[in-house]
């Protein structure tokens, strides 16, 4: 599906001449980052937005500089903790107290290639906290998705799902031995088939779901990583293997670039009845299975018997620790 975007193109560019004053906007991770950028984007064509966030002083802030920024006074602050299941349902139950409805849920937080962890419940940190806590909360949230009527579920992921398809036998590390890229490639992973299942179960009931890779980023996402390890990332990304003479659409992105896909996904018309696919610089990814291909999708993410088992697999691991 080719589009008028591409790796250059910004959240402003892709919100050009919409009107989302009728929309509402929760955003996970939206006190730093290209969540934050994506509050800025979305509040700035009047959407109402939700800042989901653990660290509610630096939530305040972003909502102080959009609403300075925007003119738009109509955004809101909450807390969110995605290593707890039980603050994830406080969380959830907060927000459907106050809300009726949610037309765009955007699940951007996420942890990045840290040392081994885990979460309150005991699960894999990176794993409990990019997959487990999201799945938990969209899930305690649909009933307001579905109150929309239509709504979107945007699921963060990253290029990085390439380093891990799920490991089934062992997704918690008990028995093989902790590597921080590998879990985290496998999170990502995570987050795809989440999109896949979710869409499988929801599309016909008006809650389509979408997976991105933002782009590579520098934000406080690396705040675990060495600085020899940012080098190696960067200069990774200075060219693209499929398109090494085009400078220009690959590499880093700033910010506002970073939030482009993210904002395309969850308002893009021409993806309406498109669901569950993974999208990158603005546009549905091919599957792309050779290694030497910078970009593209591996086909065990979009597996749809490895989305429902994914999706089994999660409903065991969070039964024993809920209630309700």
């Amino acid at each position: 599906m080719a589009t008028e975007f591409n790796h250059q193109s910004t959240a402003d560019d892709v919100l050009a001449g919409m009107d989302l004053s009728s929309k509402r906007v929760l955003v996970t991770g939206g006190a730093s980052g290209i969540g934050a950028e994506t509050v800025r984007a979305m509040a700035a064509k009047g959407a109402q937005v939700i800042i989901a966030a653990r660290n509610l002083g630096a939530a305040g802030e972003v909502k102080a500089s959009v609403v300075a920024t925007t003119g738009n006074e109509n955004t809101d602050v909450m807390f969110l903790e995605l290593g707890s299941l039980a603050k994830i349902r406080a969380s959830a139950a907060e927000f459907l107290a106050r809300y009726e409805s949610l037309d765009i849920l955007i699940n951007n937080a996420g942890i990045m290639a840290c040392p081994h962890g885990q979460t309150e419940d005991g699960f894999e940190l990176q794993f409990g906290s990019n997959h487990i806590g999201h799945f938990y909360f969209t899930q305690k949230l649909m009933p307001a998705l579905l109150k929309a009527g239509s709504a979107r579920v945007i699921a963060l992921s990253s290029m990085a799902h390439r380093m891990s398809p799920m490991v089934f036998d062992d997704i918690q590390y008990q028995s093989r031995p902790y590597e921080k890229w590998q879990a985290y490639g496998q999170s990502k992973t995570a987050n795809i088939l989440f999109a896949v299942g979710l869409n499988e179960r929801y599309a016909d009931q008006g809650v389509e779901a979408f997976a991105v890779h933002p782009g590579a980023i520098a934000t406080p996402l690396g705040r675990h990583l060495a600085k020899e390890e940012i080098q190696a990332l960067v200069a990774a990304n200075k060219t693209s293997a499929n398109n090494p003479e085009d400078e220009a659409l690959s590499g880093i992105k700033t910010l506002v670039q970073g939030a482009a896909t993210s904002c395309y996904a969850a308002t893009a018309p021409g993806l309406s009845g498109k669901g569950g696919v993974y999208l990158e610089d603005c546009d549905i990814a091919q599957v792309a299975d050779d290694p030497n291909f910078r970009g593209g999708v591996r086909d065990y993410a979009l597996d749809s018997a490895d989305a429902d088992r994914l999706w089994k697999v999660t409903e065991a691991l969070i039964h024993p620790h809920i209630q309700g």
